[in-house]
């Protein structure tokens, strides 16, 4: 067999090979496997330019090769993030390469008590404070997440500004494409949440608490 028929033969080959990838990560319902099947595609069509000397398709593929590649580390390594969240600190430090910076000013209003939550919000610098409680919320604090888990979907108290930062915002729609890319990530997501609101409620005990143990130990006036 010479050299052009052996091209043309490993040429329908790898075109078969890579035919069947692609019709596989039709079936794929969850990112990870997408993206090695789509990575397993690319490398047999980059192959096969190879035996064509088609550079053309082996560039294209190449870039998808890593594009599929970075995806696909970008997602090992949320649902690595937040897998450590949830054993640790409880800390939401992993949703930062998919939240947007927002400068915030003394005074502003970043949601008012009642409206529809749509964003939840990390707060990276300033001082910031729920309205109706009173309480401020520390740098590194994250805010609105159980709005996304809650029927009405709305807010429970207002939040202001009352000295300038920056907080990073992400909706709750690109959280929901999260969970639907890869579904482990929604089951530790649901895991962090709900761990964070027994966190909070034991803050709000204490706090209770230490409110009431003035009063009780005040002797009454005779």
């Amino acid at each position: 067999m010479d050299t052009s028929h052996l091209a043309e033969h490993l040429g329908t080959i790898g075109s078969l090979a890579a035919s069947f990838f692609v019709v596989a990560t039709y079936t794929m319902r969850t990112m990870i496997p997408l993206r090695v099947f789509g990575m397993l595609a690319n490398l047999v069509l980059m192959i096969t330019a190879i035996s064509l000397h088609n550079v053309l398709q082996f560039g294209l593929h190449a870039g998808l090769f890593c594009l599929n590649g970075y995806r696909l580390h970008q997602m090992l390594l949320l649902v690595r993030e937040v897998k450590k969240s949830v054993n640790s600190d409880l800390s939401m430090d992993w949703l930062k390469p998919f939240m947007t910076k927002r400068k915030c000013e003394a005074g502003d209003m970043l949601f008012y008590k009642d409206e529809k939550a749509e964003t939840m919000l990390y707060i990276v610098s300033g001082r910031y404070r729920l309205v109706e409680s009173g309480i401020e919320l520390p740098v590194g604090a994250i805010v609105g997440e159980l709005g996304m888990l809650s029927p009405s979907n709305e807010r429970t108290q207002s939040l202001e500004c009352i000295e300038s930062g920056t907080v990073l915002s992400v909706s709750y729609r690109q959280v929901e494409e999260l969970y639907v890319q890869n579904p482990e990530f929604g089951f530790y997501f649901l895991r962090l949440a709900s761990a964070r609101l027994f966190q909070n409620i034991g803050k709000l005990e204490e706090r209770l608490a230490d409110r009431t143990a003035p009063a009780a130990a005040t002797p009454e006036l005779a």
